[in-house]
């Protein structure tokens, strides 16, 4: 499922990028959104998903689509963005003022070849799009296994703990039952924990923590596990 974020205060301008991203591909989520809310900075700030963004870059309320594209940029250097307009002159600033734009369409030049064009040269993209997916209990969730950093027991719920930079998710399984649907990248450090080996930077089994990329230090790194963690 590939989740794309379109920002436009025109609703028709919405509807026909909405329509034309399913012409394309049968596998998308798709989020809309006419001006900066807050369920749009929170969609920013959760980092645990690889995005398209399709942003106008001229909108109502003096706020302008390089607007967001810089709060996206501020958390988020890999997903991609895609400015539209009206006006081609508006390029040169946005070229200026963000990083890593995928490319600029103007709505009156070819728009929907052109935008066609683009969405899927991004969807052809080897990125590392695996996922952990759970569905029960009328909980759903898809979260990237790079954005996992480590997974360890609640022993009072009795549910796993699902942590990444910016969220953590509760699951009901078992350390045994997580582990059939994870990769090589995952090894169970201790008996309560499973830890992303790609995000260990630190590792000290007299004291027994391993410390993250991300400066966390977590208790939970036992030498019964060393052989697994230096594989």
């Amino acid at each position: 499922m590939v989740k794309f974020v379109v920002v436009d205060d025109d609703t028709r301008e919405i509807e026909h990028v909405s329509s034309l991203i399913h012409e394309i591909t049968d596998n998308a989520k798709i989020l809309k959104f006419s001006k900066i809310t807050q369920e749009l900075k929170n969609e920013i700030n959760n980092v645990d998903e690889h995005k398209v963004y399709i942003l106008d870059i001229e909108l109502a309320n003096k706020v302008s689509g390089i607007t967001i594209a810089k709060m996206i940029r501020e958390v988020d250097w890999v997903s991609e963005i895609i400015f539209i307009t009206n006006h081609d002159k508006m390029f040169e600033s946005a070229y200026r003022n963000v990083y890593g734009v995928f490319s600029f369409l103007e709505k009156f030049h070819e728009f929907d070849k052109r935008f066609k064009r683009d969405v899927k040269a991004i969807l052809r993209r080897n990125f590392d799009n695996q996922m952990f997916k759970y569905n029960a209990n009328n909980v759903e969730l898809n979260v990237f296994y790079r954005a996992i950093l480590y997974i360890t027991r609640d022993t009072e719920e009795r549910k796993l703990v699902i942590v990444t930079p910016t969220n953590k998710y509760k699951v009901s399984m078992t350390i045994k039952e997580i582990m059939k649907h994870l990769d090589k990248r995952f090894v169970q450090c201790h008996r309560s924990c499973i830890v992303n080996k790609d995000h260990v930077e630190v590792k000290n089994y007299k004291e027994g923590y391993f410390i993250l990329d991300n400066g966390e230090k977590v208790y939970l790194l036992s030498k019964m596990n060393k052989k697994l963690m230096e594989r």
